[in-house]
C-alpha cells in the first residue's frame, strides 16, 4: 500500500506537488484510480483521483478512518546532531518509523554540527510516515539550545531522562528499569563528545534521571534509536 501525504486534505483535496508528481507521472495513477492519503494528525483518507495532474492532483474522499498510535503516551527524543549530517537523516527515519512524537536537534557545548536544515529533516520524517504506514507526523524542531530545552515545563507524569558516558558523576540507572511504563518520556542524547559536566549537572537539576542503555559504548545515533525503542519494549512487556 502507497500511502501520500496532504495535510489539508479534509479542507482542500488536493495532493501538494511532489506527491501528485509520484502519483501521475511515477505510478501513472489517473482519474479514478484509489489512493489512501494521511494529514499526518491521525487520519487515513481513502480517496479517488478526480483529476491527475503532475502538479495538483485533485482527489474525491470517500471515507476516512482515525489511525491512532500504537504506544501509549508522548515519547520525545532531543539529540546533539553528528557531524556528519547522513547520520542524522538516519536517525530521524528510524525514530518515525519505530514510533515517536517529537524529535529536537540539540546544540551544546562540545556539538560539532552547530546548524542544521531543520526542512530536509522534516521531508525525511514525513517519507517515513507514509512508508511505515503511520497516519500521525512528529513534530521536528528546528536546532535548539540545550539550554532552553531543559527550561520547558514537564508535562504531567512525564519522565526525563538523560543519557551520557562519564560514569564519575552519579550513579547511572539502567533506562529499561528506570522507566515507569506507559509515562510521557523525554530521553536526552549529547553530542559525540558527551555532554560537558555541567550541562549533565544543569540536567540533574532540571529533574532528568542519569540513565544509561546498558554496557556497550553507543554512537550518539545509537543511542537515541536504543533510548526511544527501550521505551517501547517496556510499554509492550507491561501489556
Amino acid at each position: 500500500m502507497i500511502q501520500f501525504f496532504a495535510p489539508d486534505v479534509a479542507t482542500d483535496p488536493v495532493l501538494p506537488e511532489s506527491d501528485s508528481q509520484h502519483c501521475v507521472r511515477v505510478l501513472r495513477m489517473r482519474e479514478g484510480d484509489q489512493v489512501q492519503v494521511v494529514d499526518g494528525a491521525g487520519h487515513r483518507y481513502h480517496c479517488h483521483i478526480a483529476i491527475a495532474h503532475s502538479k495538483r492532483t485533485l482527489l474525491a474522499v470517500d471515507a476516512v478512518e482515525t489511525q491512532p498510535r500504537v504506544w501509549p503516551s508522548d515519547i520525545a527524543v532531543a539529540v546533539a546532531p553528528t557531524k556528519h549530517i547522513d547520520r542524522m537523516e538516519w536517525l530521524v527515519e528510524k525514530l518515525v518509523e519505530i514510533g515517536v512524537d517529537r524529535i529536537t536537534p540539540l546544540r551544546c557545548a562540545r556539538s560539532e554540527r552547530r546548524d542544521i536544515n531543520a526542512e530536509r529533516l522534516r521531508k525525511i520524517a514525513v517519507a517515513a510516515m507514509k512508508q511505515s504506514l503511520k497516519a500521525i507526523l512528529p513534530r521536528v524542531d528546528d536546532m535548539t539550545p540545550l539550554g532552553a530545552y531543559l527550561a520547558e515545563q514537564a508535562a504531567p507524569g512525564e519522565q526525563r531522562f538523560v543519557g551520557y558516558c562519564d560514569e564519575t558523576l552519579v550513579e547511572r540507572r539502567l533506562l529499561a528499569s528506570a522507566y515507569t511504563p506507559a509515562a510521557p518520556a523525554r530521553i536526552l542524547i549529547g553530542p559525540e563528545g558527551d555532554f560537558t559536566p555541567d550541562e549533565i549537572r544543569t540536567a540533574l537539576d532540571a529533574g532528568y534521571i542519569a540513565v544509561t542503555m546498558g554496557d556497550n559504548r553507543l554512537r550518539t545515533e545509537t543511542a537515541a534509536l536504543v533510548g526511544c525503542d527501550t521505551i517501547h519494549i517496556v510499554n509492550q512487556l507491561a501489556i
